[in-house]
């Protein structure tokens, strides 16, 4: 993940963020198999997953840009690894946490941009195995217990590393780190494609792989991702390939994301002139204010804001990815685990009104939104203050409305081009949910 807007503005010059033929290199007449097209739907279908941010960067307590946000010498920095050993942590707790609190699938950074994989990988000792005293494989760790447990289990990769020299050329970031300005592209091509299909081969059925680093280099860069997209369909066709590149989908890809934003909305800056394509969708966004660990940050949104940023997430037809960053001990924070309670406490209740939804008619309003399943409308009131009326501009016919949670009718007015429901008596709250029948 990138840094806060405000504190990167200097070091990414992100520019325009128009395609150029060289960057937007496709994979030619990339057709999805029919196991690819089933995982998309089912993808689509789940709506909720836990974005993990872990890595040795947690011991600083500084989030996971703390090499590049202070200019930290890289080899200075690896010493960290040899006094990494999160012995509290414990795969079978974390991934039950993310399933109660209704969580479909994780998705775990295996290399962030500090270089460091946190699993056993042959071609770098620069590893949770090889450079730390833990000597567990924490990917294998999780992949098994999602398995296990039935959540979807996604990979973050990341594409730049501000340690490794054949990261050439030097980008917009780590440019302070100790690199020389000399190294390799070709090697640092082939070890991506290696710790992939490492990735893919060695932790059984992965859903997907979110990838993030291409705004580090010029627009005009040659990533070569038709080959490595062409590889990770060879080696898993299931698998969805994902890009936080901030542009509409290049072919070959599976789904797109937005970062801190839902689609249509750039709030955060990341998005100004993205397309949104015809692919699955997918908005991740922080528990807190950081994605890796931060000591002080303890600015979590409340179960209200989190619940209605899922509502609203998929009343636009998308998924919520919500991260949060673990202790360097490897606990997950006391406030993250009270979040994801009141969460699962939720979704137990509101759930088939948010899973397996497409958006709805409305999907952003004043009062809120609505998600669709069928000829079945769900009516999500968000607001603080309950409105007198909610105008649909709905082209079936409403045969029946009434409270989602007492049953009790709604009243409701035909008009021209909708339906009016007259809502003044009933009580506001995280969100008051209306289901329509519709002809």
């Amino acid at each position: 993940m990138k840094l806060q807007l405000s504190a990167r503005l200097k070091a990414l010059c992100m520019g325009t963020l128009l395609c150029t033929s060289a960057v937007c290199a496709q994979t030619s007449g990339y057709t999805p198999t029919p196991e690819n097209l089933q995982e998309r739907q089912e993808f689509s279908d789940s709506k909720f997953g836990i974005f993990l941010h872990w890595g040795i960067y947690s011991m600083f307590g500084q989030g996971e840009w703390y090499m590049q946000n202070e200019g930290i010498d890289c080899h200075e920095y690896a010493k960290a690894a040899s006094g990494f050993y999160p012995s509290r942590f414990n795969a079978k707790e974390w991934v039950a946490a993310f399933k109660a609190a209704g969580a479909k699938y994780i998705c775990f950074t295996t290399r962030h941009h500090d270089g460091f994989s946190m699993f056993d990988t042959q071609f770098s000792d620069y590893d949770i195995m090889d450079a730390t005293p833990f000597k567990r494989d924490i990917v294998k760790e999780l992949a098994d217990e999602c398995h296990k447990q039935g959540l979807r289990f996604h990979l973050y990769y990341s594409h730049l590393d501000w340690t490794r020299e054949d990261y050439y050329p030097i980008g917009r970031t780590g440019q302070r780190t100790g690199r020389k300005n000399h190294g390799d592209w070709k090697t640092y091509y082939e070890f991506m494609n290696n710790q992939l299909t490492e990735l893919l081969t060695h932790y059984g059925k992965i859903g997907a792989i979110w990838f993030d680093g291409m705004w580090d280099q010029p627009d005009n860069f040659d990533w070569q991702l038709e080959k490595q997209y062409a590889l990770i369909h060879k080696l898993q066709p299931a698998c969805l390939v994902g890009n936080n590149h901030h542009k509409k989908p290049f072919e070959g890809e599976d789904f797109q994301m937005f970062e801190r934003d839902l689609p249509g909305e750039n709030t955060a800056g990341f998005s100004e002139g993205t397309t949104i394509g015809k692919l699955p969708l997918e908005t991740c966004e922080t528990m807190n204010g950081m994605w890796g660990y931060r000591v002080n940050d303890q600015n979590y949104k409340s179960v209200p804001t989190l619940v209605r940023l899922l509502v609203k997430a998929a009343g636009k037809g998308a998924n919520l990815l919500m991260n949060i960053g673990p202790q360097a001990n490897g606990e997950i924070p006391a406030l993250a685990l009270d979040r994801l309670k009141g969460m699962g406490d939720w979704l137990n209740q509101y759930g088939e009104t948010v899973y397996g939804t497409t958006a709805g008619d409305v999907m952003k309003a004043e009062w809120g939104t609505t998600t669709r399943k069928g000829n079945t409308l769900y009516v999500h009131i968000l607001a603080d203050v309950m409105p007198e009326f909610i105008l649909l501009p709905l082209k079936q016919k409403v045969v029946k409305a009434v409270e989602f949670d007492s049953g009790e009718k709604v009243e409701k007015e035909a008009v021209k081009g909708g339906v009016v429901l007259h809502t003044a008596r009933l009580k506001a709250g995280i969100d008051r949910i209306i289901t329509l029948t519709l002809k």
